[in-house]
């Protein structure tokens, strides 16, 4: 993994005791990969199947989940970005009738194919290969992001969820996201203290985002509370 000089030159700095515990955190989370098994979940009201190789969904995914609900509109056009499962990509096409969902992982892709026609929305949803936004064409009116927390470089295929070496991705998620929005469009971002929630706001802030609190949970473990939030942003 990479260390904290590494990083991106103008995020702003976390203390050396929290960026240690954040790879403790890590760390534990990287030891248990190989006591996952396949995740089948009713997620409100979808069956939801999720392979070893791609992101669970957590007790904190229903943050973002919630959100999309109450957001999506019958005439969006919604890119879900970074998709893992496809799990809200499916959700935006109980409303919406054209939903393109984009992931780097091929197993993330499968998922979310599988997913998508368990839930009789085959039809709404595309499934594109994508790193960012290099295959996604066209103006949006909803984009869904739930982007990797910490910014340490993967070693794995199921730790590209969860790391973006050097804040990599997410970078040029904000700033070319504005591109990809219609004149109205806005976004649903959901991230948490466990990753650099400072930066993302750096990031948001440099690229002309406003941004509003719809959904905040913090839970605690190991001793740390951990304040995880979904975001809408509007340019």
């Amino acid at each position: 993994m990479t260390d904290d000089a590494e990083l991106p030159a103008h995020r702003p700095r976390m203390s050396a005791d929290r960026i240690e515990r954040i790879r403790r955190w890590h760390e534990r989370a990287y030891l248990g990969d190989s006591a996952r098994e396949t995740q089948r979940v009713t997620y409100f009201g979808r069956d939801i199947v999720v392979p070893p190789d791609v992101m669970p969904l957590t007790p904190v995914s229903e943050l973002l989940g919630g959100a999309v609900l109450d957001e999506v509109r019958d005439t969006d056009r919604v890119l879900d970005m970074g998709t893992g499962s496809g799990v809200n990509a499916v959700l935006a096409a109980s409303t919406a009738e054209a939903v393109l969902a984009v992931d780097v992982n091929p197993k993330a892709l499968e998922a979310a194919r599988d997913n998508a026609r368990r839930n009789d929305v085959a039809d709404r949803i595309e499934i594109r290969h994508s790193d960012v936004f290099s295959h996604v064409h066209g103006r949006f009116d909803l984009i869904v992001f739930d982007p990797p927390f910490r910014w340490f470089r993967p070693r794995t295929l199921f730790e590209t969820a969860i790391t973006d070496e050097n804040y990599g991705a997410m970078t040029r998620f904000f700033r070319q996201a504005r591109e990809h929005l219609t004149d109205d469009g806005r976004m649903l971002v959901f991230f948490g203290t466990s990753g650099d929630l400072d930066h993302l706001t750096f990031l948001t802030d440099e690229a002309g985002f406003d941004r509003t609190v719809v959904a905040e949970r913090s839970l605690t473990k190991d001793g740390w509370t951990v304040d995880y939030v979904t975001f809408r942003m509007t340019p």
